[in-house]
């Protein structure tokens, strides 16, 4: 036991800050909640009976009413019928009125009417009135029965001897009978109603009592539908039986035949208690209960089994467990939340030195508490400072580096540039070709002020389509305007930045390696744009004398070596400064056909 202990001590001391809280939270949770499902485990089946017995007994007392109403809508359809003036005159008929008559008369078709409209309510489906002329009246008898109206309510009494219900009004002196489906002949049933009321009377002709009865046939549909609805347990059956201990309705026939019980036995149990009674249907335990409709002296039977009421006990506590599962991931939370508010200022020094490894230095803010994590995290910000200071005096010796590159790159464009237009300026010089010199020394001019009049090295793509439209023009000069220039750049791109001097060496080897090593010395050159993702691609083709595979790949190398000298190397120092600037996806590409012509694609990044 000591060697256990030690080693949770270990353990626990060696373990995190947020451990610790985490673990001293959850048994604080716990525990509780083990003695809470020790103490109420063996209460929570009582409970879950209790509960249900009472929801039940709420359910009985809402569906005996409704029971009622429907016996009650049944008796009013017979007391409709049985005071009708129709009605009412046959049972003192004489032979002084003759049947022919009478079935054509108002009352009768007024009796037709109301029996259809009690039949279309829903609940009534029939109603037939059985009566026995005497014999010497046969033709009286017939007249009624078959008559195409009347006939579809009265039928002789012979049609309904043999029936279960006809047998009991013999041997009994009952006025009327609640009729389940096994009292109904097998007529009554399949054409009728599958139950019934009746009423037994008798009619007087010519002074003579005779038998009449009544039947007001419905449907036990709907008293099923009422105890269906108002069950409060899945399993349990609820069903009606009458005072001759048969069925009269119930929301399962099958369950109300497994859990049947005697008529005189539930007479005692309701005498003796109002509640629920445990009892044992063939080795079943259930809880019984009743519930009496007066009229016609029912009772409503409802059967509660056990085992549904375990699995509702085991079910709630399953929710019950869930739910405290849910309370300790709630807890975790919370234990997780606490810890952290302790200790996230350490959490946050270590996160900020992994960072470190990321090459990342962000200084912490400073903690206005002084205790020992407190000088840790300014002692953590006073090395930041430091480290971040060193990083950009670092990165600031690599800019001048790259800026540095980039003017000496430029600088060798420059004079390369001017030593070619001198030359031509000269060689007009010599032709005496004042005017023109005069037009050149402006171009010049304009030329070197579009070149010089910034501060900056960077322009934008107007100002470069003008500054190598004014080469064209000055080599045009030279070149008795053997050279076409044609421009098709969309106005939206033209305000984008581009570095200075990056379309003239182009087109100056165009001119020079293209199109004056024809045979015509004329030629076309074209410049277009165009936006490709976040890039401007610029196009630069002229149809001139091409050049071979092998001089393609040496060309932005700096190596390739050219008749007039001096032209590759400025292609090449441009490719390479703008890769300086921007870095290795940018810069120049060429793509040339021997005899064909040659296409040079400048990619830019496209700022503005």
């Amino acid at each position: 036991m000591r060697y256990l202990y030690n080693v949770f001590r270990t353990h626990y001391r060696n373990s995190h800050l947020q451990t610790k809280f985490t673990f001293v939270l959850m048994i604080t949770v716990i525990l509780p909640a083990l003695m809470i499902v020790l103490f109420f485990y063996g209460r929570l089946y009582d409970m879950v009976v209790a509960d249900t017995i009472r929801r039940e007994q709420d359910a009985s007392a809402q569906t005996a009413p409704l029971i009622k109403a429907t016996v009650d809508e049944v008796l009013d359809a017979y007391d409709k019928i049985s005071s009708h003036d129709f009605y009412k005159f046959l049972g003192h008929m004489t032979s002084e009125y003759s049947m022919n008559d009478l079935m054509s008369s108002a009352d009768a078709q007024d009796f037709s009417d109301a029996v259809d409209l009690l039949q279309k309510q829903g609940l009534i489906t029939n109603i037939r009135v059985y009566m026995d002329f005497p014999k010497a009246y046969v033709t009286e008898a017939e007249a009624l029965y078959q008559d195409a109206s009347m006939g579809r309510y009265f039928a002789p009494v012979s049609q309904i001897r043999g029936t279960y219900w006809y047998g009991i009004f013999q041997g009994t002196h009952s006025t009327e009978l609640y009729c389940p489906s096994f009292y109904l002949g097998t007529l009554e049933k399949e054409s009728y109603g599958d139950s019934a009321y009746i009423h037994a009377g008798s009619f007087l002709y010519e002074g003579h009592p005779y038998r009449i009865y009544t039947a007001v046939y419905y449907s036990s549909a709907r008293f099923s539908r009422i105890l269906s609805d108002h069950l409060a347990l899945k399993g349990s059956v609820s069903y009606i039986m009458n005072e001759r201990n048969s069925l009269v309705a119930s929301s399962n026939e099958s369950l109300s035949g497994i859990y049947w019980l005697d008529y005189d036995a539930i007479r005692t149990f309701f005498m003796n208690s109002n509640n629920f009674v445990e009892q044992t249907i063939l080795d079943r335990k259930v809880y019984a209960g009743f519930y009496s409709i007066t009229e016609p002296e029912w009772f409503m039977v409802t059967i509660l089994p056990a085992q549904p009421l375990v699995r509702k006990s085991n079910l709630l506590m399953l929710q019950f467990f869930l739910f405290y599962l849910f309370v300790i991931l709630l807890a975790l939370m919370l234990a997780s939340f606490l810890s952290r508010s302790i200790t996230h200022r350490i959490s946050s020094v270590i996160s900020q030195m992994r960072k470190v490894r990321q090459g990342t230095l962000v200084p912490m803010k400073e903690s206005p508490d002084h205790d020992e994590i407190g000088d840790l995290i300014n002692t953590y910000n006073y090395m930041t400072k430091k480290m971040n200071l060193l990083m950009e005096q670092q990165a600031q010796a690599a800019e001048d580096l790259r800026v540095a590159e980039f003017k000496s790159l430029q600088a060798q464009i420059n004079p390369h540039f001017l030593y070619n237009t001198m030359d031509m300026i000269n060689w007009l010089a010599t032709q005496g070709r004042t005017s023109e010199i005069s037009s050149a020394v402006q171009n010049l001019s304009r030329f070197y002020k579009l070149t010089l009049s910034r501060k900056t090295s960077i322009s934008n793509i107007s100002q470069e389509v003008e500054h190598v439209t004014i080469y064209v023009r000055l080599q045009n000069m030279r070149y008795h305007d053997s050279i076409t220039l044609i421009c098709d750049i969309p106005d939206e791109l033209t305000e984008y930045q581009i570095p200075k001097l990056t379309l003239q060496p182009v087109v100056e080897n165009a001119i020079l390696h293209g199109i004056l090593a024809k045979e015509s010395k004329s030629g076309t050159i074209v410049l277009t744009a165009w936006m490709e993702g976040s890039d401007i691609i610029l196009l630069i083709s002229d149809d001139g004398v091409g050049m071979p595979v092998e001089k393609q790949k040496s060309i932005l190398t700096g190596s390739g070596q050219s008749a007039s000298g001096g032209t590759n190397i400025a292609v090449y120092n441009t490719h390479r400064r703008l890769q300086v600037l921007y870095g290795k996806d940018y810069g120049l590409s060429y793509h040339s056909q021997s005899g064909v012509g040659t296409e040079v694609q400048i990619r830019l990044p496209a700022h503005r």
